[in-house]
C-alpha cells in the first residue's frame, strides 16, 4: 500500500466525513419536516412516506453499478461527481413548487448519494492500513450518526423558523467545501479495477429489477404492487444467474457465495436497518400528531438516539481493530432488539423520559454494531473488490432502510389507509405503530443469529 502523508490522510478523510455527516442528516432531517410538507403539498400519509422513500429508492438501486463504475474508472471521480449532482439536487429540492417535484428531484439525490455511499468507505480502505482502518471507519460512521443527531434538532428549528426548505439550502455551503477540497488537493485516484469492462447487461436488469422490487414492496398491499414485487423478485433471480456467467460481473456473486463473513455481515447490516430506520419516521409522527410536540420539541426528543450512536460508533470501530467484530455487533443487535420490545408498548399516555430511555438504548446497540460490522466487510474482501464492497454495504443499509419505511408505510396503510393522520385516527396510528415495533423485533432477533453465524473474522 502506497505511502501518503498524515496531511493528505487527514483531508481525504475531512472529505468523505463532511458527506457521510451530510447524506443522513437530509434524509433524517426531512422525517421532521413532513407534517409541514405535507401541510404545503396537500399530502396524505403514503405521498408524505414518499418525499423519504424516493431518496431512499434510488440511492439504493444504482449503489451496486455505481460502486463497480468506480472501481473501474476511478472512485475519487464518482465521489466528486456524486457531491455535484447533491449540491445541484439540494438547490432543485428548495424551490420544488409541488409535491411531484420535489420527490422527483429526491431521486435525483439519490443518486448522487449512490455515488458517494458507493465510494467513501472503499476511499478509507484504500488509504488506511488494516491497524488503523477500524479507527477511521470508526470516525465516518460517528460522523453519520452526528449528521442523525443533529438532523431532528436542526431539522425541527430549520422548519419552525425558516421553513422546510431551508433544510435543503443549508447542506450546499459544506457540499461547496468538499467539491473544493477533491478539486484542489486530493491528486490520487483510486482504480483497482482499471481495465476491466462494464457490465451493461447485468447493471440494466439490475436496475430494473431492484426497482420494481421496492417500489411494489412500498406499494403493498395493491394487487399491481403484488405482481410488480414478485416480477422484481424473479428479475433479482435472472441478475444472480447472468452475473454467474460474466467475466466481469457488476456484482461478483461468488463473494456472496464463498466468502461467509462478507455474507452473513451484509445480510445483518441489512436486516439491522430493516429494523431501525422508520423509528425515526414513527416516533416523528407521534411526538407531533399524537403528543402534540412542535417540530423543535420533537426534534430535541429524537436526538437521544442519535447521540448515543455517535459517541458509541467510533468507541466500537476502535475496538474492532482489537477484538472480534461479530461479537461486538451481535452483542449490539441484541441491545437493539430490547429496545424494540420496549417501543412496542407506546402509548398516547406514555412519559417523554420513558421514550428518551427507550431511545437512548437502541442508539447504545446500533453503534456497538455498526463500526464493526463495516470493519468486519471490509477487511473480507481483496482490495480489487473495495468498491463493490463498499457499494454492497450501502445498498444493504439503504434497502434495508427502504424495507423499514416500506413496513411501516404498509402497516399505516392497512390501519388508516391514505388518510391524513389526525387527532381522529390517532387510535388507529397508534395500533399500527405498535404492530411495525412488534414485526421490528421478530425481525432483529433473525438479524442476531446471522450476526453470530458470520464466523471469526480473520483479521
Amino acid at each position: 500500500m502506497k505511502e501518503r502523508s498524515p496531511a493528505t490522510k487527514r483531508l481525504i478523510l475531512l472529505s468523505i466525513v463532511i458527506t457521510s455527516f451530510i447524506n443522513p442528516f437530509l434524509g433524517a432531517a426531512i422525517n421532521i419536516a413532513l407534517p409541514a410538507i405535507s401541510a404545503e403539498f396537500s399530502l396524505g400519509a403514503v405521498g408524505m412516506s414518499w418525499v423519504s422513500m424516493a431518496f431512499l429508492l434510488s440511492s439504493a438501486v444504482f449503489l451496486v453499478p455505481l460502486g463497480k463504475l468506480a472501481d473501474i474508472r476511478g472512485r475519487k471521480r464518482i465521489f466528486f461527481l456524486g457531491n455535484l449532482i447533491i449540491t445541484i439536487s439540494s438547490f432543485l429540492c428548495a424551490l420544488s413548487p409541488s409535491g411531484a417535484l420535489l420527490i422527483t428531484f429526491r431521486v435525483i439525490q439519490g443518486i448522487g448519494s449512490a455515488m458517494v455511499f458507493g465510494t467513501g468507505i472503499a476511499i478509507i480502505t484504500s488509504v488506511y492500513p488494516p491497524g488503523e482502518r477500524g479507527k477511521a471507519i470508526g470516525i465516518t460512521v460517528t460522523s453519520v450518526y452526528i449528521g442523525l443527531s443533529l438532523a431532528p434538532f436542526l431539522g425541527g428549528i430549520l422548519t419552525q423558523y425558516l421553513g422546510w426548505r431551508s433544510i435543503f439550502y443549508a447542506t450546499i455551503p459544506f457540499e461547496v467545501l468538499v467539491l473544493w477540497i477533491i478539486w484542489r488537493y486530493i491528486r490520487e485516484e483510486w482504480a483497482d479495477a482499471r481495465g476491466e469492462k462494464f457490465d451493461w447487461p447485468g447493471s440494466i436488469v439490475y436496475l430494473f429489477s431492484m426497482s420494481a422490487f421496492m417500489f411494489g414492496f412500498s406499494k403493498l398491499p395493491e394487487t399491481s404492487a403484488i405482481i410488480l414485487a414478485t416480477a422484481g423478485l424473479f428479475g433479482l433471480v435472472g441478475f444472480v444467474v447472468l452475473e454467474i456467467k460474466v467475466k466481469y460481473p457488476v456484482f461478483n456473486i461468488r463473494l456472496l457465495a464463498s466468502n461467509r463473513l462478507f455474507a452473513f455481515s451484509n445480510l445483518a447490516a441489512l436486516i439491522n436497518y430493516a429494523t431501525t430506520f422508520a423509528i425515526t419516521f414513527l416516533l416523528s409522527l407521534y411526538l407531533q400528531y399524537i403528543l402534540g410536540l412542535s417540530p423543535r420539541d420533537a426534534g430535541m426528543i429524537l436526538i437521544t438516539q442519535p447521540v448515543l450512536m455517535a459517541i458509541v460508533a467510533s468507541i466500537s470501530g476502535r475496538l474492532s481493530d482489537r477484538y472480534d467484530p461479530r461479537i461486538l455487533a451481535s452483542a449490539g443487535m441484541g441491545i437493539i432488539t430490547g429496545g424494540l420490545i420496549m417501543l412496542s408498548f407506546l402509548s398516547a399516555n406514555s412519559s417523554l423520559s420513558y421514550l428518551v430511555v427507550i431511545l437512548a438504548i437502541v442508539g447504545f446497540g446500533f453503534g456497538m454494531f455498526s463500526s464493526p460490522n463495516t470493519n468486519a466487510i471490509m477487511g473480507s474482501v481483496d482490495k480489487k473488490y473495495l468498491g463493490i464492497a463498499s457499494a454492497t454495504v450501502g445498498t444493504m443499509r439503504l434497502t434495508g432502510q427502504m424495507m423499514s419505511m416500506g413496513v411501516a408505510t404498509l402497516i399505516l396503510q392497512l390501519f388508516i389507509g391514505n388518510s391524513p393522520i389526525s387527532l381522529q385516527n390517532s387510535a388507529e396510528f397508534l395500533s399500527s405503530m405498535r404492530t411495525t415495533f412488534v414485526v421490528f423485533v421478530v425481525l432483529c432477533i433473525v438479524g442476531l443469529f446471522a450476526s453470530l453465524a458470520r464466523g471469526r473474522s480473520s483479521k
